[in-house]
C-alpha cells in the first residue's frame, strides 16, 4: 500500500530559472504594483483583526480601529499617490458601497482599480461551506461591483486570502480573468480550473502590513525596510527574468500618521531609484491584460511552457 498526501492540480512545478524570457510593456522589467485593502466589517460579530490581542473577540475597540482607515487612512492614501504619481488598486469589499460611498469616488477620480474582495472582511470563503452558496456569494459580489462601476472586476482577491476547493472554478465561471489568492511565484502563472485557465498575478503574503504588522509584529520602520529591500533585489533580478513586485498594504495599519511617513519615504525611494527605466508602474489587472495577450508558451502553464 503506497502512501501518498493531498495534492492540488491547479499547477505544475515550474523553477523560474527554466523558463522563457519576455518582457514587460515598453521593454520593462519590474512590474511593480501597490494594492490596498479597504474593508468593512460587521460591528462586534464575525471575524477581523484586533489591535491589541490576538484572537480577541470582537468589540467596539477594534471595530472603530479599523474604521480609522477607512474614514482617515485610505485619504492618506490617496494623497500619497497622487504626490508619488503612482497607480493603485484596491481590493475591496463589496458592503463598502454603503458603509463609505465616498471613497469609490476617489478611486474613479485616480482611474484606479478595484479588484474584487468578497462582501465584507467580517467573512471569508470557508464561512460558506456549500458550492452553491460560494457561488451565490461570488455572483453577488460581482454584481454590485458591476451594477455601481459599469463593468465587472478583472481580478479577485479572497477575504482573508481563503479560498474552498472549488474556489478558482467558481471565480472563472463568474468570468474573472485573474485571482492573487496564490502567493507562490515572482511572476504571474496559468492556473487549471474546470473551465479553463485562469490567470494567477503574484500577490504578497510577506510584503504585506497585515500578517508583518499585525500577526509578526515588525515595526513600521523594519516593513518599510522590507519594501525597500525587495524593490533592490527585485530590480537587480529582474534583468534575468521579468518579475513582478505587488506591495499590501492596508489603511488602517499603515494609514496611521506614524507609519505612513516611513512608507511614504521607502516608495519615494523606490520611484525615484537610479535604476526606474526598468520599471512599469502598473495594476494588476495591466499586468492580467498584457500575460493574455501573450502566445501560448511563454507565461507558466500555458500550452507549451
Amino acid at each position: 500500500m503506497n502512501l501518498t498526501l493531498p495534492q492540488h492540480n491547479r499547477y505544475d512545478y515550474s523553477p523560474i530559472t527554466e523558463r522563457k524570457d519576455y518582457t514587460w510593456p515598453g521593454g520593462k522589467r519590474l512590474a511593480f504594483c501597490i494594492t490596498t485593502n479597504i474593508e468593512c466589517f460587521a460591528f462586534g460579530k464575525g471575524r477581523g483583526h484586533d489591535s491589541a490581542k490576538h484572537n480577541e473577540p470582537q468589540t467596539q475597540r477594534n471595530y472603530s480601529w479599523r474604521d480609522y482607515g477607512n474614514r482617515v487612512g485610505i485619504w492618506r492614501f490617496f494623497d500619497m499617490f497622487d504626490e508619488l504619481a503612482l497607480p493603485a488598486a484596491h481590493n475591496t469589499n463589496s458592503w463598502l458601497y454603503e458603509q463609505a460611498p465616498q471613497i469609490f469616488d476617489a478611486i474613479r477620480r485616480r482611474k484606479d482599480e478595484i479588484v474584487a474582495h468578497g462582501r465584507t472582511n467580517a467573512e471569508n470563503l470557508h464561512d460558506f461551506r456549500w458550492e452553491s452558496d460560494e457561488a451565490q456569494l461570488i455572483k453577488d459580489v460581482t454584481a454590485t461591483f458591476t451594477r455601481n462601476e459599469g463593468a465587472a472586476p478583472k481580478g479577485w482577491m479572497g477575504a482573508g486570502t481563503y479560498e474552498n476547493a472549488t474556489t478558482p472554478d467558481l471565480l472563472k465561471e463568474a468570468g474573472y480573468q485573474y485571482l492573487m489568492d496564490w502567493p507562490c511565484d515572482d511572476q504571474p502563472i496559468w492556473m487549471r480550473t474546470r473551465a479553463g485557465p485562469l490567470l494567477c498575478v503574484p500577490y504578497p503574503a510577506e510584503i504585506n502590513d497585515s500578517p508583518a504588522i499585525v500577526h509578526r509584529q515588525h515595526s513600521a520602520r523594519e516593513f518599510c525596510d522590507m519594501i525597500v529591500d525587495q524593490f533592490e533585489e527585485m530590480i537587480q533580478q529582474c534583468a534575468k527574468e521579468p518579475l513582478v513586485c505587488n506591495i499590501s498594504i492596508h489603511p488602517y495599519v499603515f494609514g496611521q500618521p506614524f507609519r505612513l511617513h516611513p512608507l511614504r519615504a521607502a516608495l519615494k525611494h523606490c520611484v525615484e531609484h537610479k535604476l526606474k527605466d526598468r520599471v512599469w508602474w502598473c495594476k494588476p489587472a495591466d499586468i492580467s491584460d498584457y500575460c493574455y495577450s501573450l502566445p501560448p508558451g511563454i507565461i507558466p502553464g500555458s500550452e507549451g511552457a
